[in-house]
């Protein structure tokens, strides 16, 4: 099975203008932009695949070939990485059997959470899409709950029935429970992890479906799939006692850089 990891990456984001150029600053001083980093993660999966940066900017471009990365112009009009995604891949002429979305806000993300993804797909004819979710524990729920309180949009959370089967993703804190958890105790909200592994054939469907009210409201791509009635597949990854967290706002730079510091990745 032949893998195609794309890191669509975009200047213009409206939350963080020049999101992937920021810079993070490993344990031992050391400096990488946030697109360096996420490229390098997708670099250590343990697959056959080839590793891209999908982008519509120069100074990405640029950032990203000053470090051996291979790039792939896509348009400006890609309304997100998913369609960043299919046209990398048609750009590429295909031939991948999987295509990984692995976003360029994510540089922590294990290596293991993208094979996990693959091997799900290569299980399951019937899935379309395969998503990590992570459980949250008492700490990581709260700072999701904070980060709502504040009025900022922090990381994303799912719901999926017993088959593992996606019912719901959302930028709101769900199901919602009316209790508190201890740092370290188990909760029932799982964060859903930014990362997608597509068949072919849905990936370049998906450009062509409507924008649904689900996707429009939430703002989050993969409602796409559900509202067409796709199978998605949420895969529970475990963190192996590493932390996660996407950077999304101005205020999660000094959040990643201390987990990469207590983490001591530089």
């Amino acid at each position: 099975m032949k893998t195609l990891i794309a890191i669509p990456a975009r200047y213009a984001s409206s939350r963080y203008p020049g999101k992937p150029l920021v810079q993070l600053t490993g344990c031992d001083g050391t400096q990488k932009s946030l697109i360096q980093r996420s490229w390098e993660a997708a670099c250590a999966v343990d697959l056959s695949c080839d590793v891209v940066v999908a982008t519509d900017d120069d100074r990405i471009r640029q950032a990203a070939v000053s470090f051996g990365a291979k790039v792939v112009m896509t348009s400006p009009d890609c309304g997100n990485g998913t369609e960043r995604c299919a046209q990398a891949f048609q750009e590429l002429g295909g031939g991948y059997d999987f295509v990984v979305n692995l976003q360029g806000d994510a540089p922590l993300t294990p290596a293991w959470f993208v094979e996990d993804l693959v091997r799900a797909l290569a299980k399951n004819p019937a899935t379309d899409l395969a998503t990590p979710v992570l459980r949250c524990d008492g700490r990581a729920l709260s700072g999701f709950l904070a980060d709502r309180k504040a009025g900022r949009v922090g990381g994303t959370t799912a719901v999926f029935n017993q088959d593992d089967q996606a019912l719901y993703f959302s930028k709101e804190v769900i199901p919602f429970t009316s209790r508190t958890y201890a740092d370290e105790e188990n909760t029932p909200v799982f964060h859903h992890v930014g990362v997608y592994a597509y068949r072919p054939d849905g990936l370049l469907a998906y450009p062509t479906w409507p924008v649904g009210v689900l996707e429009h409201q939430e703002g989050l791509e993969q409602l796409r799939f559900l509202e067409q009635g796709k199978h998605v597949t949420c895969v529970e990854v475990d963190a192996r006692g590493r932390q996660f967290w996407e950077l999304n706002n101005p205020e999660d730079v000094a959040k990643i850089q201390k987990m990469m510091a207590d983490m001591g990745v530089s």
